[in-house]
């Protein structure tokens, strides 16, 4: 995917910002496969503040990548608060950034349902010694490119915020 020079131009101030104040970003993926870090490292010079990145597409993964608890899987599903939040925390111990963002969602075109349908996405967003942020979006059923678009975009804004609230 080729991403929109508005974006890349926000992911750069987004980066030069986390350098110049000595902090880092891990990301926790999964509907956005890995988009987010694709952005942040097709920067030049996205190695000082971009830490690592996991993509955990299955349950498995944010499990044993990520300790998220089967548990909070099997009680509330893979796309949820809790699991947004469990993934945000879990990539923060893994690794050894500041701030962390997660996404887990329905990008679609199937696989929703009345409950959950296609285009909601949860994220997490924590920063190392803070609270957990979550942010729900339902996107609507814009087709999968979109709603992945959508989720990085959100997620850089989620970034941003953990940046300015310090």
């Amino acid at each position: 995917m080729i991403f929109p020079d508005e974006m890349r131009e926000r992911a750069t101030a987004l980066l030069d910002a986390y350098a110049t104040a000595g902090l880092t970003i891990v990301t926790a993926e999964s509907c956005t496969g890995g988009l987010i870090a694709g952005l942040l490292t097709d920067i030049p010079g996205s190695s000082r503040a971009v830490e690592r990145g996991f993509v955990t597409y299955s349950n498995e993964a944010k499990i044993e990548c990520l300790g998220v608890p089967a548990a909070t899987i099997e009680a509330h599903g893979a796309v949820s608060e809790e699991t947004a939040r469990a993934m945000a925390e879990g990539a923060l111990a893994a690794s050894r950034a500041d701030v962390a963002v997660s996404v887990t969602g329905i990008a679609g075109p199937g696989g929703g349902s009345a409950e959950k349908p296609v285009g909601l996405v949860h994220f997490g967003c924590a920063r190392r010694g803070g609270a957990v942020r979550h942010l729900e979006r339902r996107y609507g059923d814009l087709g999968r490119s979109m709603v992945r678009l959508r989720t990085v975009a959100d997620a850089l804004e989620l970034l941003e915020e953990a940046l300015r609230e310090g």
